[in-house]
């Protein structure tokens, strides 16, 4: 596992960019694994900015993101699909038919979940970035004594919803469920990115960097078991877990 510590958000977000920048530029057709939230919101703006001055070319770019919440139209602006076009697709030159984000409307949530997994498997994610929640969830994999490994319906813990609750008008519009890509589909990514900054993600850092356990109960430690994670974190949150 690489650790790069960097002076701020903007400083991670170019230094997680520039991971991108070079898959793509390696690899024109390469598969990308997406994250929603504020974290990869920067390195999104520079990857708009690569694609606008010419370093990257997305036309051939196929992307998955990781999760959806159930319920939400893709017009809401908390759902991710919105988010995603908003970010990221609405400012690049990418075939928005080789995007993938759950369809998590409708009655047959399971069913959805398995079509989306059934997608995933006909490719391999060659690079996968990541936030992480407070209490440790990678997508929306929760804390648990047992942690899904394929796509499925998530039933998401207070202290998420909490959390994401900046996105809403109030707590009580937050979904309470959402599809995700299980941990096993995430780990099939050949290289996974993790961005995290702030002190209030050290104890899941502190978690992943030092702890000898690796536990469904912090689901960002089973990060340790892929062969190849870059941790990208800001000084603030470096002082508290760099020991």
């Amino acid at each position: 596992m690489k650790v790069i510590v960097c002076k701020d958000y903007d400083e991670m977000s170019k230094e997680a960019a520039q991971i991108f920048i070079k898959q793509i530029q390696e690899k024109h057709d390469s598969v990308l694994g997406l994250a929603t939230g504020s974290s990869p919101i920067g390195m999104y703006k520079e990857l708009i900015k690569a694609n606008n001055d010419g370093a990257i070319d997305f036309k051939d770019v196929i992307t998955f993101n990781l999760d959806e919440y159930v319920g939400l139209s893709k017009d809401h602006p908390a759902s991710y699909y919105y988010f995603m076009n908003e970010n990221l697709f609405n400012h690049i030159n990418i075939d928005k038919r080789n995007t993938h984000i759950p369809h998590a409307e409708g009655a047959d949530l399971e069913k959805a979940a398995k079509e989306y997994e059934e997608s995933l498997s006909h490719y391999e994610i060659d690079l996968q970035v990541l936030g992480v929640g407070k209490n440790g969830h990678i997508g929306f994999n929760e804390p648990g004594d047992d942690l899904s490994s394929l796509t499925y319906v998530q039933e998401l813990s207070e202290s998420t919803r909490v959390a994401n609750s900046r996105f809403f008008d109030d707590i009580d519009d937050v979904p309470k469920f959402a599809i995700t890509m299980g941990v096993g589909s995430i780990f099939k990514a050949k290289k996974i990115v993790l961005i995290a900054s702030g002190t209030q993600k050290s104890f899941a850092i502190d978690y992943l960097l030092n702890s000898k356990k690796i536990s469904s109960k912090v689901p960002v430690s089973l990060l340790n078991l892929h062969p190849d994670v870059t941790v990208i974190i800001d000084e603030k949150l470096a002082s508290l877990v760099i020991k």
